[in-house]
C-alpha cells in the first residue's frame, strides 16, 4: 500500500507555491466589486502566506494603478507577511504593473515580466473636471457655504484658484516620494545609475530590464518550475466575485455605482493603451 496517497505532507511532499492575483485598478471598492484594496485582499494574502506553509509566494501583477494609500497598505502587508514567514516573493507583470501596480510589484524580492507589458509610470496623478462654464451657461448658481478657508478645495463647479492648484501639488509632490522612497529601497543595486526613472515615464518589459526596473523576462509557471522544481504545486488565491457581479447583474443606485466604477477603470486601463 501506497502510504503516501493518504498522508501526503511527508518529508517528500513536492513544493507549494502560492499565486496571488492581483488584477485591476486599486482603490477602496465596494463589497463584491472589482479591484484591489488592503481591506478586500487582507484575508486572501494571510492565507496565501499560512495556509498549508508554502515553499514561495508569486503575485500576479496585472494593475495600471489607483489609488497611492491603498497601494502602500497593500505593499507593506506583503512585506510583513514576507517577514513574519520569511517566505521568498516573487512578482509577476503581465499586461501592466503601472504606477500603484509597479508600488506592489515592488512588494516581491525580484520582479519578472513578458517583453511586451508595460511597466513603470513611478509618478502620481489627479485628474478632474472643471465644469464652472457649463453650469454658467444653463444659469446655475453654485453655493458653497465652509467653516475654514481651505473647506471648499478644487470644486470642479467653480473657477479653478491658483492656491489650490499649488497645495494640490505639494500633495502630489509628497506622495511622489513616498513612492520614489518605496522604489529606491525595494531595488537597491538594480536601478541604472544616472536614469531618471521616477517622471512617470513607461517601459516595456525588455526595456524595464535595461533601467533596472525588473530583473529579467520570464512567465510564472516555467520560472517557479526552473525556481522549485518541475514538481512543484502551485495554489491559486483571487478574490472572490458575487454572483450577480459575475453576471454584470446590479439594481438601482448600485448599477449606477458599478457603472461609475467601470468607467473610471477603464480610463486608467486607456492610459496605456489597454
Amino acid at each position: 500500500m501506497d502510504l503516501k496517497r493518504f498522508f501526503p505532507f511527508g518529508p517528500n511532499r513536492p513544493p507549494r507555491v502560492a499565486l496571488v492575483r492581483l488584477q485591476g485598478a486599486i482603490g477602496v471598492t465596494r463589497p463584491g466589486a472589482q479591484g484591489l484594496s488592503d481591506a478586500a485582499l487582507a484575508p486572501l494574502l494571510e492565507r496565501a502566506f499560512r495556509r498549508g506553509k508554502p515553499t514561495a509566494v508569486a503575485l500576479l501583477v496585472n494593475s495600471p494603478g489607483g489609488s497611492p494609500v491603498q497601494s502602500s497598505l497593500i505593499a507593506g502587508r506583503i512585506r510583513r507577511l514576507a517577514e513574519e514567514t520569511r517566505l521568498p516573493v516573487h512578482a509577476f507583470v503581465e499586461d501592466v504593473a503601472a504606477s500603484g501596480g509597479y508600488w506592489l510589484a515592488c512588494a516581491a524580492d525580484d520582479i519578472w515580466a513578458d517583453a511586451t507589458s508595460v511597466v513603470g509610470s513611478i509618478g502620481v496623478i489627479s485628474a478632474g473636471f472643471g465644469l464652472d462654464g457649463l453650469i454658467a451657461r444653463h444659469g446655475i448658481e453654485r453655493r458653497v457655504h465652509t467653516a475654514g478657508g481651505s473647506k471648499s478645495f478644487l470644486d470642479p463647479f467653480r473657477p479653478e484658484k491658483p492656491e489650490d492648484v499649488e497645495r494640490l501639488n505639494r500633495l502630489l509632490e509628497d506622495m511622489h516620494v513616498s513612492f520614489k522612497d518605496h522604489v529606491s529601497a525595494r531595488r537597491i543595486g538594480r536601478l541604472k545609475e544616472g536614469a531618471d526613472l521616477f517622471t512617470g515615464e513607461i517601459w516595456t518589459g525588455r526595456q524595464a530590464i535595461e533601467v533596472g526596473l525588473v530583473d529579467g523576462l520570464a512567465h510564472a509557471v516555467p520560472k517557479l518550475k526552473q525556481l522549485y522544481g518541475d514538481k512543484v504545486r502551485f495554489i491559486p488565491y483571487g478574490p472572490r466575485q458575487s454572483f450577480l457581479r459575475r453576471f454584470g447583474a446590479g439594481f438601482g443606485a448600485d448599477a449606477a455605482s458599478a457603472m461609475i466604477e467601470a468607467a473610471e477603470e477603464r480610463a486608467l486601463w486607456a492610459r496605456f493603451g489597454l
